[in-house]
């Protein structure tokens, strides 16, 4: 079958936004193609600097004729009726139609035979409506038509469209259609100034295989393999390492076409700058690499460029002109940091009381306030020092006032340990400067200093007391404040520093220190309550845990230790696995959906405690005896707060439970022994609620 080749040739384009434009062309012509009866067997998106290209292949030469039946009037309905489906269908008499019988009388029915077309004819008429609405973030439209700007908004100037379609084995055509004045062909162009010749080609892989001849590499994951390679073994040959950042191979990836990888230096004293200041302003301001000393592992005065253009002077001047830049980069960043230096961060606070936090929660001052508040009394839970911590919350955000941060924001938190450090504070104190923002995904680290967690957790719970008490909750997937993140967060820095605390309590204490009380000030914490449930749920669904044991947990209410929830969890996941959990869930499963339906017919609950002289039957009374045991011992258990054992006490019910539903009828002729057998039934369901509500559990 044919294969279709489609290229878009422009002006430069931002390398943020190549990835999504190809997958978005390829979802885009792919779409329209199914939709259009044209069914592929595979598609690939591609794209430089210069250019947006996609195969196609396996595409039906000619799209299947379609027949649909489409019902009309009734026999003997009015002629205008009539008149209107024979216009509607293409008929030039009933006589063409056919009837069908139906009991609500006889009806005319148009059987219509649309004939395929050939898919060149479709795609001419399919790219030109893509082209027009492609959803770039920002396009520009540009030239002169007439005297008027053209019609077409594109990223950036579009120069030439290919497009192709045909037989492998034969010379494929140009699909035929125009855009603002550019006719699809057949021509392209190689690399700016190593080829830039125009190019003629047939299909995909004489296209890709010309265009490599011209210095274009037009697949992306192959550029960055040759940078990444590249880099790695010019600075191993100098006896470096490269330091890896994915985010900035992406973007340089997206900005050559030819990749050459060339190492420049820069002046030893800049190091004396921290070296995460050093990777920030080389790399935000000449998207450039560092590189680290093999033996030391510490920083190196090299850096590594990517340039697009193999140089007459093996990239001398290139090499020149960018450690021109990167010099004087560094020299406005050691500046900035030896300013900063001059002045305590103390100092620096006083400025936060004209800084809003937002409208509706005061000013950042007035936020350090409850953090500092909040920490100390959260210290004492996880062990901190609460002099260190008042401190260490008394100094956290006030790195945001320096230059270095307002020069580089991804190094907040990190200056202030360093400038922590340079005024000799504690070193606790200077770590929890850095760590309180922690941890800020799920691959983040998870502070594991007193000091830190307790100035974290006040921090994140602030943040989200504060918000719930405004009513600015994420909303589907509107989360402007991060707040789902900050949940995370406490619930990762509980879990891993195994912290007891009662979430309820610290968040009503956080509540205390708003000025802005919510309408509802008793539902918040519990509210609140149900929002870290749920991110608990994502976090264990995302280790691969079952998420519906939170349910199971929280359903019991009265939950907010989440240490403790984790672990029921964990033990609770880990009986279910066993025969004993699984068939014991069955049980419990089936008496409470007899309960349900009997509950629902008779309008009433049989929540009673069963009367132990109706019991007639040996596994009657065997039953109430073993939940009456495994009762206590499974609340014993959990008092323990040992799950494990909870669970094993559980697991003696099943043997009775298997014997109950084997020989006793639930539904007894009598009315009193089938009130009292269904009371039984509660006292299961109730018995397994010691560890977990299990009609929360999913089969």
């Amino acid at each position: 079958m044919p294969d279709l080749l489609l290229e878009l040739f422009s002006e430069e384009i931002p390398a943020r936004t190549q990835a999504k434009a190809a997958d978005d062309l390829r979802r885009m012509v792919t779409d329209k193609l199914v939709a259009e009866g044209l069914v592929y067997e595979g598609a690939k998106a591609f794209a430089t600097p210069r250019r947006l290209a996609l195969t196609v292949h396996g595409i039906p030469s000619r799209q299947p004729d379609l027949k649909t039946e489409r019902r009309g009037p009734k026999m003997g309905a009015p002629d205008a009726a009539v008149q209107g489906f024979l216009k509607a269908t293409g008929l030039k008499s009933l006589d063409e139609a056919k009837i069908q019988r139906d009991p609500k009388g006889d009806f005319y029915i148009a059987l219509i035979e649309k004939p395929g077309r050939d898919a060149i004819d479709v795609l001419a008429e399919i790219l030109p409506v893509i082209i027009r609405t492609f959803p770039w973030p920002k396009s520009m439209r540009w030239g002169a038509r007439s005297g008027k700007l053209g019609s077409l908004n594109w990223v950036r100037p579009l120069h030439a469209i290919i497009a192709t379609f045909g037989l492998e084995t034969e010379e494929p055509d140009v699909v035929k259609f125009a855009v603002d004045g550019i006719e699809a062909g057949q021509t392209t162009y190689g690399h700016r100034f190593l080829a830039p010749a125009a190019i003629n080609v047939r299909r995909f892989e004489d296209y890709e295989a010309k265009l490599l001849d011209a210095k274009v590499v037009l697949d992306p994951e192959r550029r960055k393999d040759a940078i990444l390679t590249d880099a790695k073994q010019l600075a191993f040959a100098q006896g470096f390492d490269l330091v890896e950042d994915q985010n900035l191979l992406d973007e340089v990836a997206g900005l050559v076409e030819w990749p050459v990888v060339l190492m420049g230096s820069f002046e030893p004293e800049f190091l004396a700058t921290p070296a995460e200041v050093i990777r920030a302003t080389i790399r935000n301001n000449q998207k450039c690499f560092v590189v680290s000393d093999a033996k030391t592992g510490k920083l190196a005065n090299k850096f590594i460029l990517v340039a697009n253009i193999e140089a007459t002077d093996g990239g001398k001047t290139i090499i020149a002109g960018n450690e021109r830049v990167i010099r004087a980069r560094l020299s406005d960043a050691k500046f900035f940091y030896e300013t900063d230096l001059k002045t305590k961060l103390e100092d620096r606070l006083p400025k936060f009381e004209q800084i809003v936090f937002h409208e509706k929660l005061g000013t950042q001052a007035a936020r350090i306030k409850r953090i500092e508040r909040l920490a100390a009394e959260v210290a004492p839970l996880v062990g901190a020092d609460v002099a260190k911590t008042t401190r260490a919350a008394h100094l956290a955000k006030a790195d945001l006032l320096t230059e270095v941060v307002g020069e580089f924001p991804e190094v907040q938190g990190l200056m202030g340990k360093y400038y922590a450090l340079a005024q000799g504070e504690d070193a606790s104190v200077a770590a929890a400067c850095e760590e309180h923002y922690k941890p800020q995904g799920p691959a983040d680290r998870v502070p594991t200093d007193p000091v830190s967690v307790a100035v974290a957790l006040a921090d994140k719970l602030d943040t989200l007391v504060g918000f719930w008490a405004i009513d600015e909750k994420p909303t589907g997937s509107k989360d402007p404040y991060a707040l789902r993140r900050a949940a995370l967060g406490v619930i990762r820095l509980i879990a891993e520093n195994t912290l007891r605390l009662s979430l309820m309590k610290v968040a009503a204490s956080a509540l205390a220190g708003l000025s802005v009380k919510p309408a509802d000030v008793q539902k918040l914490p519990g509210d609140l309550l149900t929002f870290f449930a749920d991110r608990l749920k994502v976090q264990l669904r995302e280790q691969g845990a079952r998420h519906d044991l939170v349910d199971a947990v929280f359903a019991l209410g009265g939950q907010d230790d989440l240490l403790m929830i984790v672990r029921r969890v964990d033990a609770l996941g880990k009986f279910l696995e066993s025969d004993d959990g699984k068939n014991l869930l069955a049980g419990t499963k089936r008496a409470s959906n007899i309960l349900s339906i009997e509950e629902k017919k008779d309008k009433r609950l049989y929540d009673d405690e069963p009367a132990t002289a109706l019991y007639s039957l040996g596994e009657e009374k065997a039953l109430a005896k073993a939940i009456s045991e495994v009762q206590a011992e499974a609340s014993a258990a959990v008092a323990k707060e040992d799950f494990a054992a909870a669970m094993s006490a559980m697991a003696k019910l099943r043997p009775p439970v298997d014997a109950f539903f084997d020989k006793v009828r639930v539904n007894d002729d009598d009315p009193k022994v089938r009130e009292n057998r269904l009371k039984l039934l509660n006292e299961i369901r109730s018995a397994t609620r010691a560890v977990a509500d299990f009609s929360k559990i999913q089969d």
